[in-house]
C-alpha cells in the first residue's frame, strides 16, 4: 500500500479566485512546485480532492473543471512533477439544478472522493495527510483518518485543536510537517495525532 497527499485545489495549489471561470484565471502560487517535488520525494502519490459547486450552481461546466485540471496537470509536468489523480465533487446539497443538487458523499468534508482514490491508488490512509486552506479540508482529514494541515487560516487555529497547521504555504508545509510525516511513517507513531 502507499501513502498519499490529498490536495485542496483553489487555495492550495492555485490562486482562490472564486469560481474559477476561465483558463486565464489559473495562477499557480508560490513555491507550490516545489513542495509538490519534496511530497514525490517523499514516495507520495499526489492527488487533488476538490469541490467544485459552480458546475452545480450554473456557472461552469464538468467539462471545464475537466479542462482545467488536464491544464494543470500538463503544467505541473512540464515543471517537473506529475499529479496522480484529480478528482472533483460538482455536487451542491441545497443550490442548483437536477443532477447536481443533490446530498452526495463526494462533497468535502464527507469521504467518497478519498474512499475513490483508496480503492483506485491501494493506498493506506493512516500514512496519508490532507492538505488545504478550509476547515473542511481539516475535517475531510478527521473523517477519512488521516492527518490534516490546514494552510494560511491563522484565524481559525484557535477553533480546531491537535492539528497540523502551517501559515505560510504548501511548501513550508512539506519542510516543516511533512518531514514530521516521514518519521511517522517511517516508525508506525502518531507524532501529532487527530
Amino acid at each position: 500500500m502507499r501513502s498519499a497527499v490529498f490536495l485542496d485545489r483553489d487555495g492550495t495549489l492555485i490562486e482562490d479566485v472564486g469560481y474559477l471561470s476561465s483558463i486565464s484565471q489559473i495562477k499557480v502560487l508560490p513555491r507550490v512546485v516545489d513542495g509538490l517535488k519534496l511530497f514525490k520525494s517523499m514516495g507520495y502519490l499526489l492527488i487533488v480532492v476538490t469541490n467544485q459547486s459552480g458546475v452545480a450552481r450554473g456557472f461552469f461546466s464538468e467539462e471545464f473543471v475537466l479542462n482545467v485540471h488536464d491544464i494543470l496537470g500538463r503544467l505541473f509536468k512540464n515543471n517537473g512533477v506529475t499529479i496522480d489523480a484529480f478528482y472533483y465533487c460538482p455536487h451542491h446539497p441545497t443550490e442548483g439544478l437536477p443532477p447536481y443538487n443533490v446530498n452526495c458523499d463526494c462533497r468535502k468534508p464527507k469521504t467518497g472522493m478519498i474512499k475513490r482514490a483508496i480503492c483506485e491508488y491501494d493506498i493506506d490512509i493512516s500514512k496519508s495527510w490532507v492538505i488545504g486552506d478550509s476547515l473542511v479540508d481539516v475535517q475531510l482529514a478527521r473523517n477519512a483518518g488521516c492527518k490534516g494541515i490546514l494552510l494560511n487560516r491563522d484565524d481559525d487555529l484557535h477553533s480546531i485543536s491537535k492539528e497540523s497547521f502551517c501559515d505560510t504555504s504548501l511548501y513550508e508545509a512539506v519542510k516543516y510537517d511533512l518531514f514530521e510525516a516521514a518519521l511517522y511513517i517511517k516508525s508506525d507513531v502518531s507524532l501529532r495525532s487527530l
